[in-house]
């Protein structure tokens, strides 16, 4: 193939869109590809792209223009682009931005590597003309084998599953990823001890919905099993679990979560809402009764958990009534980690026709309220934690900005196992001799934000 090509790749989303990047990535380096982390130097340059909400894809346009730069003005030969975006306005972006050579869609991610080499080995390969790689959304999950790691070595996202079939009413998830579709358990247990002989001592298990793994196979309780055989593997510190859906948290996974040296007594469970009103309207199963005794079930079943939920704020329908019912529950239930959303108008969702649309205003608004009451109440958590020691995993350096100093001071950075990565706050070391991967016993000193704290090891 004579000289190498240069990968470079640009993922954006959530951490399942970071996996399929991760595949990609592979790809090239098994087929001699240098991937490289400076897209500045790359000749080949993917953009693996966000479509979710309105916001996420304007940062997914930006940053195509933004790498077409360099196919004007720099190494770059081929500009790809997939995922999410180009799954649904795929005619829109070759015509709106003609730098772009190749699009991918959301299933069959193992093309994009095969092709690229297709277009090196035979150069009557041709790329002039526009190629539309762009897929059934429900094809059947790919391995997600021998992947090219972006996270820390010793932490690692493990995506069991595609697509989603809940069909929530402002959700476009079904129409960009397809059906919910397992993965087979073995492939998944034999990637994660693949992870575990490279080094890596944390899975953090992501999907659509965490809690559906196995239904579309016909079987009961498979998520409880894939811990269970996850949990055999040697090396594998921390297991996580990431994007449950509260409806489909039954006893038996919380019994699994309890009973379990390596499952982290952490678990995210996305509400959305908790006034029946508005949970009916967004077409979810659950209702505020059964939430309330969920998160009271959890707490009680599993001591010391860390809670993580989202909530959507000015859904078609909220009224100042609805909205002072979920701000009283934040309150009341007191959750580690809350993350709040305003309610994004989706093309081709039903929620983005039903009446009662609220005003931008009024849902920054209401998204800033929320966001200020939980500030408070993982601040006074935080502070409970002053004077005790726990174990912390080394994740490398990061700046943290000392009070009443204007200097950002490099510090080593971890995490508790109550704290995921990217999405939940850090424990800063000062003058530490820790290495990125080591679990380190750390107390926990007098010092805290609302997101992070400050810890000397031990």
């Amino acid at each position: 193939m004579g000289k190498r090509k240069k990968v470079g790749l640009v993922s954006l989303g959530c951490p399942k869109n970071r996996v399929d990047s991760e595949f990609i990535l592979g790809g090239f380096r098994d087929k001699g590809f240098e991937v490289t982390p400076k897209e500045s130097e790359a000749d080949i340059i993917i953009v693996n792209t966000c479509g979710f909400i309105d916001a996420a894809r304007e940062e997914s346009v930006d940053t195509i223009l933004q790498m077409a730069e360099f196919k004007k003005n720099g190494p770059c030969e081929t500009l790809v682009v997939t995922g999410c975006l180009s799954q649904k306005y795929k005619e829109e972006l070759l015509a709106e931005i003609p730098e772009i050579d190749l699009l991918f869609g959301t299933s069959s991610l193992g093309n994009v590597s095969q092709i690229l080499q297709k277009k090196q080995i035979d150069r009557r390969f041709d790329l002039q003309e526009k190629k539309i790689w762009v897929d059934d959304p429900d094809l059947p999950p790919e391995s997600g084998e021998n992947r090219f790691l972006t996270t820390p070595r010793h932490s690692a996202y493990l995506k069991i599953s595609e697509g989603c079939s809940n069909w929530c009413t402002f959700c476009i998830i079904p129409q960009l990823r397809g059906k919910y579709r397992s993965r087979t358990m073995d492939s998944i247990v034999k990637e994660a001890k693949a992870f575990a002989e490279q080094g890596v001592k944390e899975l953090n298990i992501v999907s659509q919905d965490t809690t559906l793994y196995g239904t579309d196979l016909g079987q009961k309780n498979d998520l409880c099993l894939l811990l269970k055989e996850l949990e055999k593997i040697e090396g594998i510190r921390w297991i996580r679990l990431l994007y449950c859906n509260p409806a489909l948290v039954k006893n038996e996974l919380i019994k699994t979560m309890a009973s379990s040296e390596k499952i982290c007594k952490y678990i995210d469970i996305p509400i959305q809402h908790i006034h029946d009103d508005i949970l009916k309207a967004m077409g979810r199963k659950e209702t505020e009764k059964e939430i309330i005794k969920l998160v009271g079930n959890l707490k009680k079943s599993v001591p010391g958990i860390t809670i993580r939920s989202e909530l959507i704020v000015g859904f078609p329908g909220e009224t100042k009534k609805h909205f002072e019912r979920m701000f009283k529950f934040v309150k009341e239930m007191e959750f580690d980690r809350l993350g709040v959303f305003t309610f994004s108008r989706e093309k081709g969702t039903k929620s983005a026709e039903m009446p009662g649309q609220v005003p931008s205003s009024v849902k920054k608004e209401r998204q800033e309220e929320i966001l200020e009451l939980q500030r408070g109440i993982s601040l006074f958590k935080n502070k409970k934690l002053f004077g005790f020691t726990k174990e912390v995993l080394i994740d490398g350096f990061g700046h943290f900005l000392r009070a009443g100093e204007g200097d950002q001071l490099p510090l080593l950075e971890g995490r508790l196992a109550s704290q995921a990565p990217e999405i939940d706050g850090v424990v800063y070391l000062d003058k530490s001799d820790a290495t990125p991967g080591e679990l380190r016993s750390v107390r926990l000193t007098n010092s805290a934000s609302p997101y992070d704290l400050i810890g000397e090891c031990l």
